[in-house]
């Protein structure tokens, strides 16, 4: 039992960066299963993110040695999974994703917002009842654009800050908050028709 409780995470990087078997085991027990769960959102299939996990792993076992601590280790391993992942997804070419552009709001000349009168809007409760939605939101929220589809993951369903999502990503908060005002906007419309009762 003692095998398994939880070290400091100073203690646990010094000993990983002088090569400790056990603190490896420990990492992966510790993380590999939200880094297994990140990957899954990200490439929706299974088999790949166990890939992307094991590779984002020996990643980190090759640089433990560089890191100096400035963000938290979870925070560095998030970056390297996300950055793991975007890598097997720019290789994939997805051919589902489409431009956002066409999803975004349109707005008439004295700029308000144009929106498409609904007839009918089911009740949140309906939707949820139907076990098919959860499958169609996942969905829908892959055919968006690999930039606006991972900051919209890791903000509204790994609930991270606007911060730590520029630092795992490496661009600037403004960046993270337009991108994810647009993703926001454009799953809204790709989710119009489920909220209509049309599907």
């Amino acid at each position: 039992m003692s095998d398994h409780k939880p070290i400091d995470e100073s203690v646990l990087i010094q000993k990983l960066q002088s090569g400790c078997d056990s603190s490896a085991e420990q990492l992966v027990r510790e993380h590999g299963g939200w880094m297994l769960a990140v990957a899954n959102r990200l490439l929706r299939d299974q088999s790949a993110a166990e890939d992307c996990v094991q590779e984002a792993f020996l990643n980190t076992f090759r640089k433990i040695s560089t890191f100096e601590a400035r963000s938290s280790l979870k925070s560095w391993l998030y970056r390297i999974v996300v950055n793991t992942a975007l890598m097997k997804l720019r290789s994939r070419r997805r051919a589902n994703e489409q431009s956002i552009d066409e999803l975004l709001p349109e707005f008439d000349e004295n700029d308000c917002r144009i929106e498409t009168t609904w007839t009918q809007i089911e009740t949140p409760d309906v939707i949820l009842q139907r076990g098919e939605t959860r499958d169609l939101i996942l969905s829908k929220i892959s055919e968006l654009q690999d930039n606006y589809r991972v900051v919209l993951i890791l903000r509204d369903i790994e609930e991270l800050s606007t911060r730590e999502v520029a630092e795992i990503l490496e661009c600037n908060e403004g960046t993270v908050k337009v991108r994810l005002h647009r993703a926001r906007a454009a799953l809204k419309k790709l989710l119009e028709p489920i909220l209509r009762g049309e599907v």
